[in-house]
């Protein structure tokens, strides 16, 4: 056990930055990829990426958990979110377990910019 200011950190899961990908880059590759959109039902009102699957954080990480969407494994899998918080967790979900994953940088809020 590793305690650091009094904190096992030994049952910390850590979250690692997984790739990334432009908004830029993601308009000019978008038919070679699925993409995930993590973000919640509310959020979806300010739009969404042309063909991308709704599937909350929530949802996306038990999805990998459970084998849900191993059928996916082999494909090249791009997560967003508003932001891009949200999706990098659920990019590191997917890429822990074996999926080609990018992050998009900026989320949403960088896509409707270009």
């Amino acid at each position: 056990m590793f305690l650091v200011c009094g904190v096992n950190i030994s049952s910390i899961t850590m979250l690692f930055m997984v790739d990334t990908i432009s908004a830029s880059e993601l308009k000019q590759a978008l038919d070679q990829f699925v993409i995930i959109d993590v973000r919640e039902q509310d959020e979806l009102g300010n739009g969404t990426i042309d063909g991308s699957t709704h599937m909350p954080l929530g949802l996306a990480i038990r999805n990998v958990k459970q084998g849900k969407i191993d059928d996916l494994k082999g494909k090249k899998i791009c997560t967003f979110c508003a932001s891009g918080y949200r999706a990098n967790i659920a990019a590191d979900e997917l890429a822990k377990a074996g999926f080609d994953v990018k992050n998009l940088e900026g989320g949403f809020m960088a896509w409707q910019k270009v």
